[in-house]
């Protein structure tokens, strides 16, 4: 059993990891903490967790309680892992920050991306979590670094959820209903995390990234069109994304006939992917939930990873055992 802590517990990603780690048989939950809401019941700002017998902690609870061999998920905005995390370490607690601080080398935490980096994981205390953005587009892309593409073009769409939960955010609701808006075209913050990852694959390709939010509250959906020096054989590509998942199982490769749905990854650790070809044009298109796979769920198999649990503990159901479906 672990005690688990919360900080920045009102935000959507980490809203959804309360309500994962309430459901962990493994996890007792410690203090919740949150600035803005403190002493308001959870519930009643997330339905999910209504059931929960709980309150916002009040500011400075998660340093008063924590100790040594505990676990603390940091959930705050962008900047205050970097004061957090530390003091946090020091305690002995491990921790998982879920905000972009520390993704980037060179960097005190390990990369916790499992499908390279899982057995760096299981032996950390201090784990990035990786953005949503670049999850489904290093899905897409990592299984084709065998082929060496010399451009990478990915176009990309997430759910509203993934602004996070701002006063902004109900306006940006209303403003992107019956639209898809682009946005972050002159550089965004994701960019360098996902050209990180290439080139530590070994991919040298440059990159073209479109993000745009589109009017659902949550899902992500990412079109990655990898442009190869020649045209490669279909099943050669499709062999190599069904091994580099095969014993993955979160990940489904989907036959040819289907496209990856948000529906039905949806409050999961899940991902689809489909693969197909097109002269030297390899088009690869992944379906994560931002708050689960992009977020919360992967910190809570990140967390599992890290104390020795099952991956799939806590997480509800996963993928079938089969690859392809």
């Amino acid at each position: 059993m672990t005690r688990v802590h919360i900080y920045g517990a009102s935000g959507y990603a980490a809203a959804e990891a309360v309500f994962l780690f309430a459901a962990h048989p493994e996890v007792e939950l410690g203090a919740l903490e949150s600035a803005s809401h403190a002493g308001e019941a959870i519930g009643a700002h997330f339905p999910r967790v209504r059931t929960l017998a709980r309150a916002f902690d009040a500011p400075g609870s998660v340093l008063a309680r924590v100790q040594s061999g505990d676990f603390v998920l940091l959930g705050g905005s962008h900047g205050t892992a970097t004061k957090i995390a530390p003091e946090v370490l020091e305690r002995g607690a491990r921790v998982i920050d879920l905000s972009g601080d520390f993704r980037l080398a060179p960097s005190p935490a390990v990369y916790g991306f499992a499908e390279r980096y899982r057995a760096q994981i299981a032996q950390a205390d201090f784990v990035a979590n990786p953005g949503c953005y670049p999850t489904a587009t290093l899905l897409a892309t990592l299984p084709l670094a065998v082929f060496g593409p010399g451009q990478i073009v990915v176009d990309a769409k997430s759910g509203v959820t993934g602004a996070g939960r701002t006063p902004s955010v109900s306006s940006l609701f209303s403003e992107v209903a019956g639209e898809i808006r682009a946005y972050g075209l002159e550089g965004h913050r994701h960019e360098p995390e996902i050209v990180q990852e290439w080139r530590a694959a070994g991919i040298e390709a440059p990159l073209v990234f479109t993000p745009q939010v589109v009017p659902i509250a949550r899902g992500m959906l990412v079109n990655a069109y990898c442009i190869l020096h020649s045209t490669p054989c279909e099943q050669a590509v499709r062999d190599a994304f069904v091994s580099a998942y095969a014993d993955n199982p979160f990940v489904r490769v989907l036959d040819a006939g289907l496209v990856p749905s948000i529906t039905a990854v949806n409050g999961t650790n899940d991902a689809e992917i489909h693969v197909s070809v097109k002269d030297n044009v390899v088009r690869a298109i992944c379906a994560i939930d931002n708050l689960g796979r992009g977020a919360a769920a992967q910190a809570v198999r990140n967390f599992n990873i890290m104390y020795g649990y099952p991956e799939a503990l806590g997480l509800g159901t996963v993928s079938n055992d089969k690859v392809t479906l």
